[in-house]
């Protein structure tokens, strides 16, 4: 390269303007400073040394500062393959406790400048279509919320690292897992209603084969097989809506002897179980008490209110978020789990004396 400019005849307008009108462009400045456009980016990624005379250098710093020019460094980091970009899958099922995981994650991503980019999967629980062409190229890591491993395959193979939510602790190729203490959950649910004196119990589960509904599964079934004199009469599934739950119900509380207590796998299906007590002409926490899961916004919206288990969806997408840019910063990846609360209201209470 020469140390001279190529003349003012080629320059483009001043403060910041184009001739044309418009964002200053690389190729404006290197119009100005008389240099090529790759001297432009070496200069101004300061990877000049030793490749562009610093005269040249100091050209193109000055008529980058005169057009007011600034890279485009969404452009940039997708050719540079660090787009500061994550990915957040959750279910398709429109659902407040994973819109309030991804407002959980969006908080942490904002205060450390990384975009987030929502995918709801329409392959729910089965396998998921990549949402891009090529994922690896424009995106960092995918964090993902309640789904099965398989459905995030196609992203997973593609390198991208993966922290996953409220899912089997380390499976398959996730880096990291962070999972609110169902088990714990759970197992305060089934304390709280033997400590009311309930014995005869059954469960509203969700047709969903993941891990966190068999681990609500499997806590209930083991907590009651060691409690004197408790019996699981049932175990009905039903789809997570309130008429899942209605239906699940209506069939739990046929068995014989009927239930007393009727422990929900989520606040949803626990709407559908207190409209199933009240068609058999019972009553809500009368005659058959009524738990859920979850403390969505609907726990306080049934009458009576709901007995449910708090979960911390807020803090579990933000501590998801903070896994997963460990694990793009190279720290190691492991299973963090949160504290979970039960939440006491009017659907529970001692069972009639009649049972």
């Amino acid at each position: 390269m020469g140390d001279t400019g190529t003349g003012g005849d080629d320059r483009s307008g001043t403060g910041g303007q184009r001739a044309g009108g418009g964002r200053p462009t690389s190729r404006d400045v290197a119009r100005r400073a008389g240099v090529s456009q790759a001297a432009v980016s070496l200069v101004l990624r300061e990877r000049w040394h030793g490749r562009v005379s610093p005269a040249r250098a100091d050209a193109v710093r000055a008529a980058a500062r005169e057009l007011g020019y600034r890279p485009n460094q969404a452009a940039r980091s997708l050719r540079l393959g660090r787009s500061r970009t994550v990915l957040v899958v959750v279910p398709a099922a429109p659902n407040e406790f994973f819109a309030r995981v991804h407002a959980g994650a969006s908080g942490v991503a904002a205060a450390a400048d990384v975009g987030v980019v929502l995918y709801p999967s329409p392959g729910g629980l089965g396998r998921a279509p990549d949402p891009f062409a090529s994922a690896s190229a424009t995106l960092d890591g995918v964090l993902a919320s309640s789904m099965a491993v398989e459905t995030l395959e196609q992203l997973s193979e593609g390198g991208l690292p993966l922290v996953m939510l409220d899912s089997e602790p380390l499976s398959g190729p996730a880096a990291a897992t962070v999972n609110p203490d169902i088990a714990a959950g759970t197992g305060l649910v089934v304390d709280h209603l033997l400590a009311l004196g309930h014995r005869r119990f059954a469960h509203v589960a969700a047709d969903v084969p993941s891990w966190t509904f068999g681990v609500r599964a499997r806590v209930l079934r083991d907590r009651l097989a060691d409690a004197p004199g408790a019996r699981l009469l049932a175990r009905e599934r039903g789809p997570l809506t309130v008429a899942g739950g209605l239906a699940a119900a209506g069939r739990a509380l046929a068995a014989t002897p009927r239930p007393t207590a009727l422990v929900c796998d989520d606040d949803t299906m626990a709407a559908g179980a207190c409209k199933a007590v009240r068609r058999m002409g019972l009553r809500v926490p009368e005659d058959v008490s009524v738990t859920g899961f979850d403390d969505l916004a609907l726990a306080t919206a049934v009458e009576p209110e709901l007995t449910t288990v708090r979960l911390p969806a807020e803090e579990l997408g933000a501590a998801g978020l903070r896994a997963l840019l460990d694990v793009l910063a190279g720290r190691p990846g492991g299973t963090t789990v949160l504290p979970v609360d039960l939440v006491r209201r009017g659907s529970t209470a001692p069972p009639p004396a009649t049972a």
